[in-house]
C-alpha cells in the first residue's frame, strides 16, 4: 500500500496525507543533508514533488534540480526568506518555478550581508559567555563559507562541551529573548513579498502557528500580507494540533489564501522528516499548486519547474 496517493488533488476533500513538501532545507543554508542528497531522501520517502527552501539564498537549487531529474521527483526552486511584522521575525516561503530573478536577486544578496553581520553579533556574544573563537568554530560545524546561522553556534557550543545538546544551546544561549538571539535588520515583509512576487513567484508565510501569535494576531499579519501580494499561507508545517489546523484553515479560507504544505526539515533524526507532516484536514483552501503560476506543477516532469505560460 502506498505511503501517499499518487496524484496531487485539485482539492483537498478528504482528510489525508499528500506526496509533497515544499519547505525544506540542505547544507545550503543550515540543513545537514546536500541538496542532492535531501533528494535522495525525498525519493526514498515517496514524493513526487518537492521544493528546497534555503534561508535566505538559492545556491543549493541547481544541485538539486539536477538530482531531482535522475530521482524522477519535480524540484519547486524557492528559499525561505527572513521578515520583520510588527517587530516579530516572520518568515515567507518563496516559491520561483522561473527560478531566481528579477528583484529577489538584489533583495537575497541585501538577506546575506544581514546574515553574515549578525553571525560576527552572535560570535561576540558568545565569546563573552566562554566559546572561545565562536565564529571559527562556528565556521568549521558550518563546513563551508555561506553565512552562518545559530544552528551552527549551537553545534560549536555541543562540540566544545558548553551544553549536553543542540536543544540546550537554544534553551540557555541561542533562543528567542536569550543573549544569543541578535536580531537582525531584516526587511519589512510587505517589502520581501514585493520582491518575490515581482520576480515570478509565489509567496508563502512559513509555520504560521509558531510564532506565538493569537487568532486576531495572525490574521492581521495574513492580511498585511496578502495586501503587499501574498497569497499563500502554511497550512501544514511539520506536526501540528488539528483542531489548530482546521482553525487556521478556516482564516484561510476567509481570505481566499492558497494552502501550502512542509516539514521544514533540517537534518535527519529530528522530529521532522521530508513529507512527515500532520494530516491535512478537508478544507474548500485551494492547495497551492492551484495557482496560476503553480498550476502546471502537478504534471511536471521531473527536474526543476521551468516557469508557466501563466504569469500573473
Amino acid at each position: 500500500m502506498p505511503l501517499f496517493p499518487t496524484l496531487l488533488p485539485a482539492v483537498f476533500d478528504a482528510d489525508q496525507r499528500y506526496p509533497v513538501d515544499l519547505h525544506m532545507h540542505s547544507t545550503a543554508s543550515d540543513g545537514a543533508m546536500t541538496p542532492s542528497d535531501l533528494v535522495s531522501l525525498c525519493a526514498e520517502r515517496g514524493l513526487t514533488h518537492m521544493a528546497l527552501t534555503d534561508h535566505d539564498t538559492m545556491d543549493g537549487v541547481e544541485e538539486a534540480g539536477q538530482a531531482a531529474k535522475q530521482a524522477g521527483l519535480c524540484l519547486v526552486p524557492g528559499s525561505e526568506l527572513s521578515t520583520r511584522w510588527q517587530g516579530i521575525n516572520i518568515h515567507v516561503v518563496a516559491l520561483m518555478p522561473g527560478g531566481l530573478q528579477g528583484p529577489l536577486v538584489e533583495g537575497l544578496e541585501r538577506q546575506r550581508h544581514a546574515r553574515i553581520q549578525r553571525a560576527e553579533v552572535i560570535a561576540q556574544r558568545l565569546e563573552k559567555l566562554g566559546l572561545e573563537d565562536a565564529l571559527e568554530k562556528a565556521r568549521q560545524q558550518a563546513g563551508s563559507d555561506r553565512p552562518l546561522g545559530r544552528p551552527d553556534f549551537a553545534r560549536a557550543l555541543v562540540v566544545e562541551g558548553l551544553v549536553a545538546d543542540w536543544a540546550t544551546a537554544f534553551k540557555r544561549y541561542l533562543g528567542s529573548g536569550k543573549k544569543g538571539d541578535v536580531k537582525a535588520h531584516w526587511p519589512e515583509i510587505s517589502e520581501v513579498v514585493e520582491w518575490i512576487v515581482a520576480s515570478g513567484g509565489v509567496a508563502v508565510i512559513a509555520h504560521p502557528l509558531r510564532y506565538g501569535l493569537t487568532r486576531r494576531k495572525r490574521g492581521l499579519l495574513m492580511d498585511t500580507f496578502q495586501a503587499a501580494g501574498g497569497e499563500g499561507v502554511e497550512l501544514v508545517s511539520g506536526q501540528q494540533n488539528l483542531d489548530s489546523t482546521r482553525d487556521l484553515a478556516r482564516q484561510l479560507v476567509e481570505r481566499g489564501l492558497y494552502a501550502s504544505l512542509g516539514s521544514d526539515f533540517h537534518f535527519p533524526g529530528s522530529h521532522a522528516a521530508p513529507g512527515s507532516m500532520s494530516m491535512v484536514p478537508r478544507t474548500a483552501a485551494p492547495p497551492i499548486w492551484q495557482h496560476p503560476r503553480l498550476l502546471h506543477l502537478r504534471d511536471a516532469p521531473p527536474g526543476p519547474l521551468a516557469a508557466g505560460s501563466a504569469m500573473v
